[in-house]
C-alpha cells in the first residue's frame, strides 16, 4: 500500500457534504457532469448496489465508469488509474483513503455525511493540508428549525428614580388620583392605637399587667411562699426582698504592693 503524496492539485480535490439518502443521486450528477472522463467510484462496501443504481438511472453506457470497493481497487487493481475518483464514503483508516488517491491522475471528490466528519481530520493530517469543502445546491443538509424565542424585547435596566416614576404612572393610570394618606396627630396616641387593630392571636400574646408579688408565709418545710413565681430568686426566706448586690462579709487580705518590689542592684 503506497503512502506517497498524491499528484493531484489541491483545487481538484474537494469534499462535498451530503446526507446518506442523497449520495446516490449526487454520484449520478457528478458522473453526468464529467461524462468525458474515465471515472472510478469507490466505496468501503455495497459497491454492487451503487452500480445497479447507476445503470438504472444513467441512460449513458457505463463504459468509462467502474464501481469498486476498497479491497478490489487496492489489492486486485493495483495498476488501475482514472481521471476522476469519486469516494462514496470515508474509510475508517486514513491510509486506505490515501491508497484510493494513488489511482487518480487529475481529480478526487469525496462525499461526506455528518457522522463521517470526524474521519476527515486524520486524512488531512496525512495530506498536510485542509481539503476544501464545497456544498452542491440541492444536496445539502436540511436546515434545522431554530427553537422559538420570545419576540418581546428584553427589559431595559432602569435606575431607582426611573422605577419610582414608572410606578407612579401605573398607579395614576389605574386609579386616576393619588392614593390618600391617613394622617395621625402626635398627641392623639389612643386613637392611633385603636386604628391599628390586632388579631385575636396577637391579643393572646400581648403583655398583661401583673399583680404584685406578695409574701404569704412559709410552708411546712419552712420554705417561703409567694403569690407570684419569683419566689426564691428575688426574696429571702423571711419574705424581705433581696438587695441588688450583697457585699461579702469578709474581705480578702490586703497586699502591700511596695513591699513586693525587688531591691535595685544599682551601685551609687
Amino acid at each position: 500500500m503506497s503512502l506517497t503524496q498524491p499528484t493531484i492539485k489541491p483545487n481538484n480535490h474537494r469534499v462535498h457534504p451530503c446526507p446518506n439518502d442523497k449520495k446516490l443521486s449526487l454520484v449520478n450528477k457528478l458522473i453526468s457532469d464529467n461524462r468525458d472522463d474515465k471515472i472510478i467510484v469507490v466505496a468501503s462496501t455495497d459497491a454492487k448496489a451503487i452500480e445497479e443504481f447507476l445503470q438504472t438511472e444513467n441512460s449513458q453506457a457505463l463504459e468509462n465508469i467502474q464501481v469498486l470497493d476498497d479491497k478490489t481497487l487496492i489489492k486486485d487493481s493495483k495498476d488501475l488509474t482514472c481521471d476522476l475518483l469519486i469516494s462514496f464514503d470515508v474509510p475508517t483508516k486514513a491510509v486506505i483513503y490515501m491508497a484510493r488517491l494513488s489511482h487518480t491522475t487529475n481529480k478526487a471528490l469525496l462525499l461526506l455525511n455528518e457522522s463521517e466528519q470526524k474521519l476527515l481530520y486524520p486524512i488531512e493530517t496525512l495530506l498536510g493540508r485542509v481539503i476544501k469543502q464545497d456544498i452542491i445546491e440541492g444536496f445539502e443538509y436540511e436546515a434545522k428549525e431554530k427553537p422559538k424565542t420570545d419576540a418581546r424585547p428584553a427589559p431595559k435596566k432602569m435606575t431607582q428614580n426611573q422605577i419610582k416614576e414608572e410606578a407612579k404612572k401605573r398607579y395614576d393610570k389605574e386609579t386616576g388620583e393619588p392614593k390618600p394618606k391617613k394622617e395621625y396627630k402626635s398627641d392623639d396616641k389612643k386613637d392611633y392605637k385603636k386604628d391599628i387593630k390586632k388579631s385575636d392571636k396577637d391579643d393572646k400574646w400581648a403583655k398583661k399587667k401583673k399583680a404584685p408579688n406578695k409574701y404569704l408565709g412559709k410552708d411546712e418545710n419552712g420554705k417561703a411562699i409567694f403569690s407570684g413565681k419569683s419566689g426564691d430568686r428575688n426574696h429571702r426566706y423571711d419574705g424581705t426582698p433581696r438587695d441588688k448586690y450583697d457585699a461579702p462579709k469578709k474581705t480578702g487580705r490586703k497586699i502591700n504592693i511596695k513591699s513586693l518590689k525587688k531591691p535595685s542592684n544599682k551601685k551609687d
